[in-house]
């Protein structure tokens, strides 16, 4: 063969250079000769002289391998073998498998190893090797091939083979490592067989037989290896489990093919059931067998997919070859599956340690079967595959069904438990602390002089609520000593760690902080005392202000240690500091109570209270340092230990602070409201907690009788009542506006001082002005009826109101519509609050409309959240005149003034909103309203963002761009694209493409109802209902209110006549008598004490409400006793009321409170409500035209002065803010959203009546009455129960609403006159202006009734969607 020379390169192509010997000096130190130095080596020398280069090392390694053991099985051990020896075996086993890929018919490769003889032989019967003489060699192939260097039939690499041999050494390389070669072919196709044994490492050799053949091919080769050249004495049992797990690798690898070994066939049937061979009988960590996925991809891939608990594991071949270190192609396959397990693990581990690709590749044992085409490996033992991925010749595309079944074989479970596992070694190693004498880096810490000393285990900790209460804290250890106690300050609430994510609680300073000073471990046990002496501190003592935040930061503490080292608490290792809420002076006297029920107790139990000072301390910044000193020198009051008391401890914990316990916490609330409500109808005191005798406290009952109290706080807070729609800070808000009624605007800033003086609004302010900036926005989304005029910059719908100018900058005032909603008349009905002795708002107020509809409400509390759109305010009023009627209300949509959408119901409480979209021509959309609280700014930047980019990367050839018109108040974003893409877009839905819907549920309608009571609501009628009867009844008390009001009035007014009149005839002289004669005398002519102070008096008994103590006005002191008879009224008259001028007027003004009492008198309570929302309606109507007015301004004419002469009139160029004329709008889908809405109330009860359906339906604008009766026949025959409403678009722009007489289509009442049926028109939802322009006829789509009936102006059309079981597409109103 060719031969390598010192400077020549080898001819197999592999670029390796002869070994050259090197010079060695003998002990004498003669050089070598030059015939030693350089010596010429033949291919066969040279492959025996350097085996390591061909055939791997000779020498016996030891390592770690998957092995066959005949007892066992597969099995990983440490074995000892020389990989020289197996790859000689192998290239002649992957020579019989690589026969399967030229004749498919092969269907059988035996294989025997008899250690005893040293004899192992491969046989297989695929097609044989031709037995024919090689023209240009002048030999027969057989021989060609295993008998001479350097031949192979895959030397053609324009043939794409997937073959396991390539370089042409293969089965030459056994031949020469064996003392004894045969090779025994036959060939069917020639008619011969072939035999030739060679030996002695391939130098000697027989001549071939040749015979003459008929049967089946077959090939087999039959070797004895060379076992010195090995170093080895025979083949041991390591290497034959070796050479044992090569036949069940290619039984397994090698489709279609039976492999018997030594005599016994393989019970191994494909791929899947070789994997069974690894993992059978294997559990993973939990116990339970390992599941594995499988994939046949194609006829080239196969994958099998575990749980790895030893660090990523793969078994791979290609084409039968076993790539023990795998390769590219097991990098192509896990790369596939890591990309969408990590995926998975984010969505379960969010905020968790963040897990990185190679640690999800560490759970993951992979099996892959791959045919590759010309296979490139990094060395002749083919143990990595170094083919680049695009050139394997086929993909390997894993399904989703794989991949699905990959997320829950185990390996995402067991990538949490490590991710838990790691976060907790991570917190052992980064939080937890040892016990330290001194403590450096915690700044505000005023650590114990004794504190991890000797003595720690007697050092308190006091934690404290924020700087000023440390500051207290030592001012009050200057009684105590500092030896002892140490003081660390907490920044408002800590986390509540029980719900926390790990990296929460690692990047938690406070939290991290508590556990240095203390020197906490995680996962420590605390049970034994012994165990607590490795702490800073033995006890920690809670120093918080005594309101119910304390309360929360108190629970919050528990919380944590319960959580982390639950047996801490079984110990007396936490406390409390409390200090008194309220002080009681007189005199020298003191009395100091800890909680406002022991204080309203012993109020109740002392008559002369008033006689006291009382001091309310709403934070410990209250106490001064002289106060503190004495709350520490009485230590054992202030001292209240918590003691553990069992089972019921751990569960009252976890009840108020696990997410799990959602559902137990709505009723523990509801359980304490009811008990509260019962107490207070029944006059019984409400429990509290620290007595004078309370030294030690459970921790069943801090949860259940203190925390339990901020619970319900929190909901007072964020859940609003249902009679006002106002939350209190809301409420505060609107109190003192009504007490100030400001002529004048005022500052935000200013106002938000004003409602914390007026009201005792304890929180900080910033939140105060952001709740008047709410209260007075006004843009789409916000509020429908805002209380206060936004005067200045209060947001917009361009960012959602947090573009609002700071409060330092706008002013505000009451608006108009608010002294209408809130009569100033009921507030003498109102229940007012008292805080520290001061009169605030009151519970609630009472207005004239349920403005929690009007206005919306959301709000997240302990157990509940609340969420309730907006309604029309025409339409509440509407429907509370029916019921005034005595008429049920109307169905009700969601409604947000100046909305131009369109808002569908699919079913109880579920909505779709839909923004606008037009096609302009045939590559321009126009998007001209968006959905509710999508605001501008966001839609580009995010909803518009991505269908952007899916249209420029599949389709890089056309640009596509959008223009933005939209102002403060309007939307308008014009898209251009190819034609291909709108017609692709307007296929998928324009709708759905660039995210102009959104879903709006409200199943969370939880209010507080007038007994301050939190209820939920199923729907917006129950609401309103509870609503109209409370109104109506406030009505009743109101009429007799006034009624006794005027009626004192005018007693009062006749009385003073009568007087006048008496003293002008002379009927009554004054002068020269004395006061008690002047009253004897009226009294005996049968005047009445002040009627007015009477009837006040009478009203304050009946409410038991004294709030004139100290405030009575000049007059009423002259009158003496308050028990006597008062004249004042009579007798403080000016000398002036005796002129003529001023009789008339006093007897004209009593007139006119009779007639005013009479008036009263007749109207009903009903008639007083009715009248009040007409007045109200009216100033809606005037305020909307008002802003319709202004808004129009903007499309006026504008004089622009020129250089020389007149102004000339320039139009101000709006109009390409405004929608497009001629624009055809695209109709929202709402079938697929309503099929699947329907399928999660199929369960729901359907309503039965054809009646009930028509007046839940549809509200119809703009009809003529022939047509709606016409209609409404249909609607009756072939409306289905339970069918979508709709909330229509808008009437056309440029079209006036005309005041039109018509009936409501959905009213039961036939017979109504036209004047009733004018004065209920009145109160119908306004009409808003539409973005379609005037003139333009409007296409629509998916409708199932349409009307022609219109003006030139514009067409008005009705768009019925889905109202009847078949379809109506073929009717049209004017042909029926």
């Amino acid at each position: 063969g060719p031969v390598s020379g010192s400077a020549n390169c080898a001819a197999n192509g592999r670029g390796d250079t002869g070994k050259m010997e090197g010079a060695k000096k003998d002990k004498a130190g003669s050089k070598l000769s030059v015939e030693r130095v350089y010596q010429k080596k033949t291919q066969l020398e040279h492959i025996l002289l350097r085996p390591d280069t061909y055939i791997g090392t000779v020498e016996p390694i030891t390592q770690q391998m998957w092995v066959f053991d005949e007892d066992i099985g597969m099995n990983q051990r440490e074995i000892t073998y020389v990989p020289g020896l197996y790859k000689i075996f192998d290239e002649i086993l992957v020579n019989a498998a690589d026969n399967k890929q030229r004749d498919k018919n092969m269907t059988a490769i035996k294989i025997n190893i008899d250690p005893e003889s040293n004899t192992i032989s491969i046989w297989n019967n695929g097609k044989g090797i031709p037995v024919v003489e090689h023209k240009d060699e002048k030999m027969y192939v057989p021989a060609l091939i295993f008998g001479h260097l350097l031949t192979s039939s895959n030397y053609d690499d324009d043939e794409k083979k997937v073959t396991g041999g390539r370089n042409g050494y293969g089965a030459k390389l056994c031949n020469i490592f064996s003392t004894r070669f045969t090779v025994e072919t036959a060939c069917r196709e020639y008619r011969h067989s072939f035999k030739q044994t060679w030996q002695n490492n391939m130098t000697k050799t027989s001549d071939p037989k040749i015979k003459f053949f008929d049967g089946d091919d077959f090939t087999c080769v039959n070797f004895q290896p060379d076992l010195a050249k090995f170093k080895m004495e025979k083949l041991d049992k390591d290497i034959v489990a070796l050479l044992t797990r090569r036949a069940y690798d290619v039984a397994g690898s090698c489709r279609g093919v039976k492999v018997t070994f030594n005599g016994k066939k393989l019970p191994v049937n494909g791929f899947r059931s070789y994997v069974d061979l690894y993992v059978k009988d294997k559990l993973d960590e939990t116990g339970v067998a390992l599941k594995v996925v499988n994939e046949t991809v194609n006829e080239r891939w196969e994958v099998c997919l575990t749980m790895s608990e030893k660090g990523f594991q793969q078994i791979s071949f290609v084409n039968s070859i076993a790539t023990t270190k795998g390769g590219r192609h097991i990098d192509y396959v896990v790369d596939q599956i890591v990309a969408k397990l990590i995926e998975v693990v984010k969505k379960k581990n969010k905020a968790g340690v963040s897990v990185k690709p190679f640690q999800v590749k560490n759970h993951i044992w992979v099996f892959v079967n791959a045919l590759i085409e010309n296979p490139s490996f990094d060395s002749q033992t083919k143990e990595n595959m170094t083919l680049q991925t695009k050139s394997f010749g086929s993909k390997c595309l894993l399904s989703d069904k794989f991949i699905r079944a990959a997320t829950n074989c185990g390996i995402v479970e067991s990538i949490l438990n490590w991710v838990k596992f790691k976060a907790q070694t991570q917190l052992n190693k980064k939080c937890s602390s040892v016990k330290y004498s001194k403590i450096k880096g915690i700044p505000k810490l005023d650590d114990a002089n004794d504190a991890g000393g000797k003595h720690s285990s007697e050092c308190t900790l006091i934690l404290t609520e924020g700087d000023s209460a440390k500051s207290l804290a030592v001012s009050g250890l200057g009684v105590i000593g500092r030896d002892r106690y140490g003081v660390f300050p907490l920044r408002g609430k800590i986390l509540n760690v029980r719900e926390a994510t790990h990296k929460q609680i690692m990047e938690n300073a406070e939290i991290n902080n508590i556990i240095k000073i203390v020197g906490l471990q995680y996962k420590k046990s605390y049970e034994d005392p012994e165990s607590l002496r490795s702490l800073r501190y033995g006890r920690i003592m809670i120093m918080t202000d005594q309101d119910q935040d304390g309360s929360h930061i108190k629970g919050l503490l528990i919380n944590f240690f319960h959580h982390n080292w639950p047996s801490l608490l079984k110990h007396t290792f936490l406390e409390e500091f409390i200090t008194p809420i309220v002080k009681a002076t007189k005199n020298k006297q003191e009395l100091a109570f800890y909680s406002l029920p022991e204080f309203d107790e012993w109020k109740k139990q002392t008559e002369n209270y008033k006689t006291w000072h009382i001091k309310y301390y709403k934070g410990l910044g209250t106490s001064t340092s002289k106060e503190a000193k004495e709350y520490f020198a009485d230590m054992e009051r202030h001292r209240i230990t918590f003691r553990y008391s069992g089972v019921e401890d751990d569960a009252a914990i976890t009840l108020a602070f696990s997410k799990k316990k959602t559902d137990d916490r709505k009723e523990w609330l509801t359980n304490f409201m009811e008990d509260r409500r019962q107490r207070r109808m029944h006059g019984l005191p409400e429990q509290y907690l620290y007595g004078s005798q309370a030294r030690h406290l459970s921790y069943n009952d801090f949860i259940n009788k203190e925390l339990i109290l901020f619970s319900n706080s929190d909901n007072e807070r964020s859940i609003p009542s249902l009679v006002d729609g106002l939350k209190p800070g809301q409420r505060k808000v609107l109190f003192t506006c009504l007490k100030r009624n400001d002529k004048r605007e005022v500052k935000v800033a200013q106002l938000a001082g004003s409602v914390a003086e007026m009201s005792a609004y304890h929180h900080g302010e910033q939140a105060l002005m952001m709740t008047i900036v709410n209260l007075a926005q006004n843009f789409v989304g916000s509020n429908n009826v805002n209380i206060l005029q936004p005067l200045g910059q209060f947001g917009t719908r361009i960012n959602g109101g947090k573009d609002a100018a700071s409060p330092r900058y706008i002013f505000t005032m009451l608006s108009p519509l608010a002294k209408l909603l809130f009569p100033a008349v009921d507030s003498n009905l109102l229940k007012f609050l008292y805080d520290d002795n001061q009169k605030v708002e009151p519970e609630w107020y009472i207005p004239i409309i349920p403005l929690v509809l009007v206005n919306g409400a959301e709000g997240i509390g302990t157990g509940w959240a609340c969420k309730i759109p907006n309604y029309d305010p025409r339409e509440i009023v509407n429907n509370i005149n029916r019921m005034l009627n005595h008429q049920d209300p109307l169905p009700m949509l969601p409604s947000y003034k100046n909305f131009k959408g369109v808002i569908h119901e699919l079913g109880q409480n579920q909505y779709l909103v839909s923004g606008e979209v037009s096609v302009i021509d045939k590559n321009t959309i126009e998007i001209t309203e968006l959905p509710v609280r999508t605001w501008t700014q966001v839609y580009p930047q995010e909803e518009l963002h991505y269908p952007m980019l899916k249209i420029l990367n599949r389709n890089r050839g056309n640009h596509a761009y959008k223009e933005s018109y939209h102002t403060d108040t309007t939307v308008k974003f014009v898209v251009r694209m190819s034609e291909e893409k709108l017609a692709q877009a307007e296929a998928a839905g324009l709708h759905k493409v660039f995210k102009l819907q959104s879903s709006l549920t409200c199943n969370s309608m939880v209010l507080f109802d007038h007994m301050g009571c939190l209820k939920r609501y199923d729907s917006v009628h129950d609401i309103l209902r509870e609503f109209f009867e409370l109104r109506l009844h406030y009505y009743k008390l109101r009429k007799d209110w006034l009624q006794g009001s005027l009626g004192a009035e005018a007693s009062k007014l006749s009385n003073q006549a009568r007087f006048v009149l008496e003293k002008i005839e002379g009927k009554i002289t004054i002068e020269n008598k004395s006061k008690r004669e002047l009253m004897r005398m009226l009294i005996q002519k049968g005047y009445e004490s002040d009627p007015v102070v009477a009837w006040s008096k009478a009203q304050e008994k009946a409410q038991e409400e004294d709030y004139r103590d100290g405030n009575e006005s000049d007059s009423s002191v002259d009158s003496g006793s308050s028990s006597g008879p008062n004249f004042n009224y009579i007798l403080n008259m000016p000398l002036w009321c005796l002129t003529k001028e001023k009789v008339e007027d006093l007897l004209k003004q009593r007139d006119i409170k009779r007639g005013e009492l009479n008036d009263l008198q007749r109207k009903s309570s009903e008639d007083l409500w009715k009248e009040d929302l007409a007045i109200f309606i009216e100033e809606l109507d005037n305020l909307e035209a008002l802003e319709r007015e202004e808004q129009s301004l903007g499309k006026a004419i504008k004089l622009v002065k020129g250089k020389v002469g007149k102004p000339k009139v320039k139009k101000m160029n709006l109009e390409e803010t405004m929608p497009s004329p001629f624009g055809r709008r695209v109709e929202p889908p709402t079938q697929p959203i309503k099929s699947d809405a329907a399928k999660k109330l199929t369960k729901k009860k359907k309503v039965t009546t054809a009646t009930n359906c028509c007046t839940s339906h549809i509200r119809v604008s703009g009809f003529v009455t022939s047509c709606v009766f016409v209609l409404r026949a249909i609607l009756l025959v072939y409306c289905v129960a339970g069918a979508p409403r709709v909330r229509k678009p808008p009437t056309p722009k440029g079209t006036p609403a005309k005041k039109v007489k018509k009936r409501n289509p959905w009213s039961d009442d036939e017979s109504r006159s036209d004047s009733d049926l004018e004065n209920s028109e009145r109160l119908i939802p306004r009409e808003t202006k539409s973005q379609r322009a005037s003139g333009r006829t409007v296409p629509l789509y998916n409708c199932k009734v349409r009307s022609s009936v219109g003006t030139n102006a514009g067409r008005k059309v009705l768009s019925i969607n889905k109202i009847a079981v078949g379809s109506l597409d073929a009717f049209t109103t004017t042909e029926k």
